[in-house]
Parts: C-alpha cells; structure tokens; sequence
C-alpha cells in the first residue's frame, strides 16, 4: 500500500480552463485502409491494445483471443496472439509470431508488446500464470519476453520464443495486469494491475524478476484501479491515472514519488464530473517541456469524453480543458488509451464508440492560437473497416497513423488499420 495521498487544496478546487476552439473538420480527405482483417483463428482476434512500430517500420501488436484453442483456451475461442506486419513489395505481410498456451504460459494479452532495452519483446497477459492465486479464481496474470528463435526457422510460419518472467499471486502484487509495461534507464519494468489494483516495480535480482515496489489503491481517495499505462519522469517519478475514486469519484490523476522503501501518492488532479470529463481510462504522456496530457473517457460538455493538459505551475498542477468530444455519454465512449503527440505538438486520439455511426473515431487536435481544433480523420461503420478501435494511434516514421479495432471486419474479429495524410 502507498502512503497516505496527498491532494493539493488548490487542485480540489481548481477551475477548469476552457481553450477550446469549437471548431470540427470533415476528415474525409485521408486515405483509410484495412491492412489485416481477423479471423478469429491462428492470427487471433480482438486486438484490443493497439501497435508499436520498430525502427524498419514492422508493426508489433496482440490480439486477446484467438490462437491456441486447446485446454483452458477453448473456453473463450483460443487464449491471445502476437503478431507482426511488415511492408514487402506493394503490400503488408501478416505474420503470427506466438499464440499463448493458457495456463502458466499466460492467457489473453491486453496491453501491446514494447521493446525493451535488449531490442526484444515484453508485455503481460491478463489470465494465466499461478493456479487458485487469488480469491479462488483460476489464475492472475503474467509478464513475458518474446523474441526470435534462436535456431533457424525451417518453415514458412515459425513461432518465436516465449518466456514467462513473473506470475502474478494476486496479493500484494496485484493481478489482471493490463498496461503496457514501461522502463526506467536501469532497466527496471513498471505496470499496474486492475483487480487487486496495484502499481508495481518489478527489478532483475538473481536471473528472476520481483517486486521491488508496489502501491495498493483502496478505490477511496487514493482512486482505483489505475488500468492505464504508466510513464515515468527523468527522475524517476511515476505518472497514471485512476479510472474512479477520488473526493468525488470520478478518477485522478496521480504522482508516485520514492518515499523512504515505498511510494508516496501525491493526487494531481480530481475529475469533478463537470466539463472536465469522466473515468480516465486513457494513459498520460509528456510532451518536452514537461506538461501531461490525457483523456477521460466520458462526460464532458459532449458526453463524449475530454482531452486535457496539466501544467505544472509553483508545486501544484494546473487543469486546462483542450476539448470535449461528443457522445451518447456512455461510461466508454470516449478515448481509452493514450493520446500520442508528433513532433509539431498535434495529438492523435480514437474513441471507442463515438463517431457518426457509434463504432468510434479516429481524431487529431491541433494547437492554434492558444485554442485547440478538432479534425475528425475516421469514423468506422462497424463493418469490414473494423469497430470500437479500444486501442490508441501509433505513428510510423512515414507520418501515416496505425491502429486496430477490438471488433468488425470481416469476421467482427477486429482489424489493423492505416490512415495516410
């Protein structure tokens, strides 16, 4: 457990500072692309997390079900893929890259696959790991590393190699992790787990990973759970969001600090259910002079979820209001992973199940005048282009915009998709 939280009075009462510039483009002008369509067999099905893109511009991703489908994973249609896209030729090569086995292998991945510091794979699964680890249920949880097999592929589809570094027991540690995992510069890995809720550090002692640090959110005013991905600042502070709780429980956004041999939770911001929006799903990110940035997934002046900025101003933190999406203000409507920033300050967005036809959006925000306009560049039909794209924008150095939809395409398995400019 963390230490008492701390709230900034001046927070708890802070203003909400409109700097929006009421102004939406039609965003028809891109090309959209349906790069791989899934079947719900050995490529998976539902990629819920989005992508991550290497320095050849391959495209990494997971998919939470699908695969494997014997044992335990028969239960809900196969236990999760990796897979990977490569661009040969005129067109984007599909490749499975390992399919979860259940069990203490793991089972269904939420969160993407990020390259570590070696150049390899990691990321956690949802289920799998420790058999009866908590309340009975059947299993927690894991972290994994993937990379290549080390012997030489003699067949077109070569499954790469997994292994299992931590299980998680469901006590202090945590479990149902489903963040990204993130590094520090001596290679430490952070998560958070939804159910208990629990930030960790996990560091390499002994060839084997453990808990070197965990904080426990009650759901109170410490918030819960922090589902988010995490991001870590240049001193090694640790940044998230917590989708409920809070003095009015409506979510937070929080600072761990070291304190002594734990953390210490220090609230930035309370979401007061206003224009500032609802339930913070989507993770935080920093642009170069250190503000943050994020989304909540509902309310809002639309009822459809807000992005916001956090500026760090004489030891506190001050709450602007970029822009409120519009919705049917539905508690998932809105952006549900973190906004992603080029390098001209512009943000990209989805929302789950806002857009003209209800199956999401793809959005972009650019500054302007101290005010910010919204360009819708997607809405998906819930058809063969993919539905309820759960997962964030990725940019590939080309400058197009990457993504994939938890359901829809042709088998309503979920899709990769492309946008060009």
């Amino acid at each position: 457990m963390c230490n008492s939280p701390k709230v900034s009075h001046t927070l708890a009462l802070a203003t909400v500072f409109v700097l929006t510039v009421i102004l939406t483009l039609s965003a028809q002008a891109q090309t959209f692309t349906v790069l791989h369509s899934f079947t719900g067999g050995q490529d998976g099905a539902n990629p819920d997390a989005g992508l991550t893109v290497d320095k050849a511009g391959d495209l990494y991703g997971t998919a939470a079900s699908g695969g494997y489908t014997g044992g335990d994973c028969a239960f809900y249609g196969g236990c999760g893929t990796v897979f990977r896209l490569s661009y040969k030729g005129s067109g984007w090569v599909f490749t499975p890259l390992y399919s979860f086995l259940g069990g203490s292998d793991g089972a269904y991945p939420e969160a993407r696959v990020i390259i570590g510091p070696n150049g390899s794979f990691y990321g956690t699964t949802w289920q799998g790991g420790l058999r009866n680890c908590y309340m009975d249920l059947d299993t927690c949880g894991t972290v994994f590393n993937l990379r290549p097999s080390a012997s030489a592929c003699k067949t077109a589809l070569c499954s790469w190699t997994e292994t299992v570094l931590y299980r998680f027991t469901g006590g202090t540690d945590g479990a149902f992790p489903e963040s990204d995992v993130v590094f520090d510069p001596a290679g430490n890995m952070y998560l958070s787990t939804y159910n208990p809720a629990v930030v960790d550090k996990l560091t390499l002692s002994n060839g084997g990973w453990e808990v070197a640090l965990s904080c426990g959110f009650e759901g109170g005013s410490d918030g819960g759970p922090p589902i988010s991905s995490l991001i870590l600042d240049s001193t090694g502070n640790v940044y998230g969001v917590a989708a409920g709780g809070g003095a009015y429980n409506y979510g937070l956004v929080f600072q761990l600090t070291t304190s002594g041999s734990g953390w210490t939770e220090d609230v930035l911001y309370t979401f007061q259910g206003g224009s500032d929006g609802l339930y913070p799903m989507a993770g935080l990110i920093f642009d170069q002079a250190g503000n943050l940035y994020g989304a909540a997934s509902s309310g809002g002046s639309g009822n459809g979820g807000t992005a916001f900025e956090l500026m760090p101003s004489n030891g506190n933190w001050n709450f602007n209001l970029l822009y409120s999406l519009s919705g049917s203000g539905g508690s998932r409507d809105g952006p549900l992973r973190s906004l992603t920033m080029d390098a001209a300050g512009n943000l990209f967005g989805t929302t789950y199940s806002d857009g003209a036809y209800g199956a999401g959006s793809v959005f972009e925000l650019t500054p302007s005048n101290g005010g910010w306009i919204y360009t819708d560049l997607y809405d998906f039909t819930g058809g063969d282009d993919g539905a309820n794209p759960s997962g964030g924008v990725t940019l590939g150095a080309n400058g197009n915009l990457y993504g994939t939809t938890s359901f829809g395409g042709v088998s309503d398995a979920g899709v990769v998709w492309e946008i060009t400019p």
